[in-house]
């Protein structure tokens, strides 16, 4: 009976390596090492993913780090950072595991596991956009591990040729969280913070359980500003910062907490998110930022940035103001032009 098993399991395998080397649209020559890489802990009777995943995460981070610093030449060391850890998070490779449906084609012995991934999807489903910190739920390590383990399976299969792995997985990949969409919606915890502390703002996320609800309350000066939940505490508190950062892009990129702030305070990611949300309520054009000019030494350089969308009555553009930083010009140029928006009853 056992050995009946064990053929049934090795033809379900052959069938799943498969599947997955056409998801790839690459033939391995190995075909043990996605075998390994399609194999959970739980199933004891072959040598699981383990090894890959280790060196999948490393592999993985190099290439994307890699390919950050070739096609964004103009960002900063922190926000290359930023958009490598957005684009090999456990919650953007648990969504590309799902998005390819490699969780089928895993062979384990773990009823736990399924439960938890079948939730998960369950969640993925109902999101109507990309994610980019952290969901409703917490994803599922085990699916960015899959994920990572058969990277890893296609540049061991390479001969450790990271160009090569890289022009095989990037199709798993897609689409990248841009550096677009990390300026549109920052990593809420860390631009609430600074967009309380710019204006001299102390601000507190509180967290706390009710029930089977984790639950993350902003306070700003002490005052309670908004909560929200999620089964993880860490989700709860993301969701409870954009929130926060939501109602205080409704208020004109203003705290109601405070007196009114005078036009060198407003608060460019917020701004830029507003304008994003106003273009597309309003169906205009999604904005688009340039470069104008780049001014001072390299080691002072400063940045010109402008901001322009079209609308039924035209192209609206509007250049910002000089910044050491290419997105504080984007969000320079975006509060003015709200400014504009607001003065002429756009918005």
């Amino acid at each position: 009976m056992e050995a009946m098993s064990m053929q049934q399991d090795d033809i379900e395998m052959h069938a799943s390596v498969k599947t997955v080397e056409n998801i790839l649209k690459y033939k391995f020559n190995d075909k043990s090492l996605l075998e390994k890489a399609l194999t959970h802990p739980s199933y004891v009777k072959s040598e699981s993913y383990q090894r890959l995943e280790f060196v999948g995460d490393a592999a993985l981070g190099l290439a994307i780090s890699n390919f950050a610093f070739l096609a964004y030449p103009h960002l900063d060391p922190g926000d290359l950072s930023v958009f490598r850890a957005a684009n090999i998070s456990t919650e953007k490779l648990a969504r590309v595991a799902v998005r390819h449906e490699l969780y089928k084609y895993v062979r384990h012995n773990s009823a736990a596991l399924t439960d938890k991934v079948n939730e998960f999807l369950q969640v993925v489903k109902k999101e109507d956009r990309i994610v980019v910190h952290g969901g409703s739920m917490k994803a599922p390590k085990v699916l960015a591990d899959i994920v990572e383990s058969v990277i890893a399976a296609v540049y061991v299969d390479l001969k450790f040729d990271l160009q090569a792995m890289w022009l095989v997985v990037r199709v798993l990949l897609e689409p990248l969280i841009t550096p677009d969409m990390l300026q549109q919606r920052p990593q809420p915890i860390s631009t609430l913070f600074e967009v309380c502390q710019k204006d001299g703002h102390h601000v507190v996320i509180k967290p706390c359980r009710k029930h089977d609800k984790n639950i993350a309350s902003v306070y700003i000066d002490g005052n309670f500003f908004v909560s929200a939940s999620s089964d993880q505490k860490e989700n709860a508190k993301l969701q409870a910062a954009d929130a926060a950062l939501e109602k205080l892009a409704h208020h004109n990129v203003q705290m109601d907490i405070c007196a009114d702030v005078n036009e060198n305070s407003k608060v460019e990611a917020a701004a830029k998110k507003r304008l994003h949300e106003v273009c597309a309520k309003k169906k205009w054009s999604k904005p688009r930022y340039s470069i104008v000019k780049e001014v001072g030494p390299a080691h002072a350089r400063k940045f010109v940035c402008s901001v322009s969308f079209e609308t039924p009555d035209g192209l609206k553009y509007v250049e910002g103001e000089e910044k050491l930083r290419v997105k504080e010009s984007e969000g320079s140029a975006a509060s003015l032009i709200l400014q504009d928006l607001q003065k002429k009853n756009y918005i």
